[in-house]
């Protein structure tokens, strides 16, 4: 995958499509990302021993396919690819062609 942790992205998909928001968490074994804000949904959790039960808010992984990573130039969502240059491997966007 070419999105990282802590990378701007855009939302094609869901109920929050054009939201722009922050990568928290990259599964690359199942293709998923977590993004802060985005697909939140409440979770019940049991009482345990001295800890009282509760109803937390959490954020779900959503499919890579419906992120796009933002273009730091043109701010619009672009997609990668990677040019390598000697031993170095730089992401570069599809739109502005610099580097990210």
């Amino acid at each position: 995958m070419k999105i990282r942790s802590w990378d701007k992205v855009v939302v094609t998909a869901w109920k929050d499509k054009w939201k722009e928001w922050k990568i928290l968490a990259v599964d690359t074994k199942n293709s998923r990302v977590v993004i802060e804000g985005i697909n939140i949904v409440t979770k019940h959790i049991k009482k345990q021993w001295a800890t009282p039960g509760q109803i937390i808010k959490v954020e779900k992984s959503i499919d890579v396919s419906n992120v796009s990573l933002k273009c730091p130039t043109t701010w619009k969502p672009t997609r990668i690819w990677v040019k390598i240059e000697g031993w170095k491997k730089t992401r570069v966007s599809k739109k502005s062609g610099k580097a990210i």
